[in-house]
């Protein structure tokens, strides 16, 4: 239970943005009267992921100086509060400030969570429930997509109830952890210095994460406009067809419990030629269903991707500066979120289209593999496994 209560709350950022995507048209149909609605609207959906890549590296300093469980126990808190603002406010601009103030506990949120499973467990143990992060937050994310196009029956407003649902995770938190201590007693006071932080091994897996990052949100956010391309205009079924590719993710998640003791570089090699394949295959498809079957393996490819690059950061990481990593890698990752559909359209304008630029993004990702064979990443001969051990 220990474990679930820290798997659970990932599920927290995947419902930032994937249940309200169904009442979009509604919100912009609502507040239609408002100077710029077109730009303001889609960001109730999309400052949330903006704030967590600004203030997760805040949380993970937070988290080290003054403890882990009070601040995530009271993140919830905050996070149910503002999360159903919406429900009562009647304004636009104070609706997308109480969208800032769910980024920011969301922030919070994943940053700890991540943080004390690192605290918890070790060696496989560790894997195993980082991995489950990923593939949490992608079922999540099929069935916050429908349970959103359900209560938006009701009006745009009845899927902000949800957002109660940190209550839940709150009363799980509180009964099944308690505060990580550390063993010394000269750190009691808190440690508020970067003394032994493994920066160069830190900013060489960041810096893979906002690459990674791109590619792991490339079909989740532009699966549908492709569809549409290929002659698909059912919203229902470009929804329905998209979330059966989405479950790449997780079998991807699945095969990384079999094979994550591999080498890192060998790891990344895989991961990167897996999305490169998908992507060529989606690039080159005419039909609907070549597309689909280049999503589900670029999708395999992302569920790998992930858990190797989280359990890397996390195995380096001592309990001192664990926050401060934790929220770094988070911020990574995010801040790659946030650019993959600026550069995807970037590249269709370059390209000619939106099929055109899954080409690049396979020749981007072949790129990825070829520097994950040329590059002597440390600890690149070891499993990340032995990394736990050693590091």
């Amino acid at each position: 239970m220990t474990g679930f209560s820290l798997l659970l709350p990932i599920t927290l950022s995947t419902m930032a943005i994937v249940l309200l995507a169904p009442i979009l048209p509604q919100l912009l149909a609502d507040f239609s009267d408002v100077p710029g609605y077109e730009y303001w609207v889609p960001m109730i959906l999309t400052i949330p992921a903006l704030c967590v890549a600004i203030f997760s590296p805040l949380g993970g300093m937070l988290g080290d100086w003054f403890g882990r469980r009070r601040l995530l126990l009271g993140s919830f808190l905050v996070y149910a509060l503002v999360g159903v603002a919406p429900l009562f406010l009647t304004s636009l601009p104070a609706i997308l400030v109480s969208r800032v103030g769910v980024g920011m506990a969301e922030a919070l949120i994943m940053v700890l969570s991540t943080t004390m499973i690192g605290d918890y467990y070790r060696g496989a143990a560790r894997d195993k429930w980082l991995a489950g992060q990923t593939a949490f937050a992608s079922i999540s994310a099929l069935l916050f997509f429908n349970l959103g196009g359900q209560l938006g029956v009701f009006g745009w407003r009845a899927p902000f109830w949800v957002y109660a649902s940190a209550l839940l995770m709150f009363a799980l938190v509180q009964r099944h952890t308690w505060e990580p201590r550390r063993a010394e007693a000269r750190d009691r006071a808190g440690n508020v210095g970067w003394a032994g932080f493994p920066w160069g091994r830190m900013l060489t897996i960041m810096a893979i994460t906002i690459y990674g990052s791109v590619f792991f949100y490339t079909v989740q956010i532009q699966a549908s406009s492709g569809l549409h391309m290929l002659g698909m205009s059912d919203p229902a079924r470009i929804g329905f067809l998209t979330s059966i590719a989405s479950i790449g993710v997780p079998l991807g998640t699945l095969l990384y419990s079999r094979i994550g003791r591999w080498p890192v570089r060998g790891l990344l090699m895989i991961e990167f030629a897996v999305l490169a394949v998908g992507f060529g295959v989606m690039g080159m498809a005419r039909t609907s269903e070549m597309f689909l079957a280049g999503c589900f393996l670029n999708q395999i490819g992302a569920g790998l991707l992930l858990p190797t690059l989280l359990v890397w950061a996390m195995s380096l990481l001592s309990f001192e500066v664990r926050g401060r990593g934790a929220g770094l890698w988070q911020s990574s990752f995010a801040f790659g979120q946030f650019l993959s559909p600026v550069l995807v359209t970037l590249l269709s304008k370059q390209a000619g289209g939106l099929l055109p630029a899954f080409g690049l993004l396979s020749l981007g990702a072949l790129i990825g593999a070829i520097i994950a064979l040329l590059v002597p990443f440390r600890r690149g001969g070891q499993s990340l496994a032995g990394a736990v051990a050693h590091g």
